[in-house]
């Protein structure tokens, strides 16, 4: 269910206080080991009923980032809590317009799978549900692979469109 395409294109995006959004960062979201130089990231569609429930985490449209530092490896654990729709997660370049043709069929209600890759190149990427319409209706997240910073992060991000 999953599909990697990293490039290298970049998106501005910048943390905003946690009392700008609604939804809040859960700490159980994220972990990561510095030694092993994994991070671990809990990937949750239809968390909450925001935007139809086409949200990941309870978040839509960019609305939160993940940083991670390049090269460290990344397992996104991902499940789909939506009790009604299939979806699915792929890492892809942002675009404009977003796609919205059929990119993967999703997985089921309550369905799991699990995405490892190398965190590299350094860049701007979206975690993007690959069900036709849902990711051009807002359900994507960011993921920062950072040449910068030394620890993964969760960050709360402007909603902005994908450029």
């Amino acid at each position: 269910m999953f599909r990697l395409a990293l490039g290298l294109s970049l998106v501005g995006s910048l943390a905003v206080p946690v009392g700008a959004q609604q939804q809040q960062v859960d700490a159980k979201w994220l972990n990561f080991d510095p030694a092993a130089k994994t991070a671990k990231f809990h990937l949750i569609a239809g968390l909450t009923g925001l935007n139809g429930a086409l949200n990941f985490n309870g978040f839509r449209d960019g609305g939160l980032t993940l940083v991670i530092p390049v090269g460290w490896t990344a397992e996104i654990a991902f499940k789909n809590h939506d009790g009604m729709l299939p979806h699915s997660a792929e890492v892809i370049s942002p675009q404009t317009p977003l796609p919205t043709e059929p990119v993967s069929p999703g997985l089921p209600p309550q369905g799991t799978d699990v995405m490892r890759f190398a965190a590299q190149p350094a860049g701007e990427y979206l975690i993007f549900c690959g069900v036709p319409g849902h990711g051009a209706a807002g359900m994507w997240i960011r993921l920062r692979v950072s040449a910068t910073t030394q620890t993964p992060a969760l960050l709360l991000t402007p909603s902005t469109d994908a450029k």
